[in-house]
């Protein structure tokens, strides 16, 4: 981690256009002014958290889901799938035209 001092009205710079300026310390905390192109995302820690907790959320298998596919069968209909994309499926398999 790089530890770096600023006084009011200081900055520090990140990459090419990112400025991260000091504008103020008010009792325990410190106000800062953040300068970023409009395709950086810029969140607090806290709420930055929760939306990539949320974003895994809706990305995660619902229970439901793997509940129907437990009922529908999903391993034999996955082993069907595979019989039916091997090229001795298409040509009626190995015993025809005996």
């Amino acid at each position: 981690m790089l530890v770096l001092k600023r006084k009011v009205g200081e900055a520090i710079v990140i990459g090419d256009a990112i400025e991260i300026v000091v504008l103020g310390v008010e009792g325990g905390g410190v106000r800062l002014g953040i300068r970023a192109p409009r395709e950086v995302g810029v969140f607090r820690k806290e709420l930055y958290a929760e939306i990539a907790w949320a974003n895994r959320a809706a990305a995660a298998p619902r229970a439901d889901l793997r509940r129907l596919l437990g009922a529908l069968g999903a391993d034999r209909l996955a082993g069907d799938a595979a019989r039916s994309a091997h090229p001795a499926a298409e040509r009626g398999g190995p015993e025809e035209g005996r």
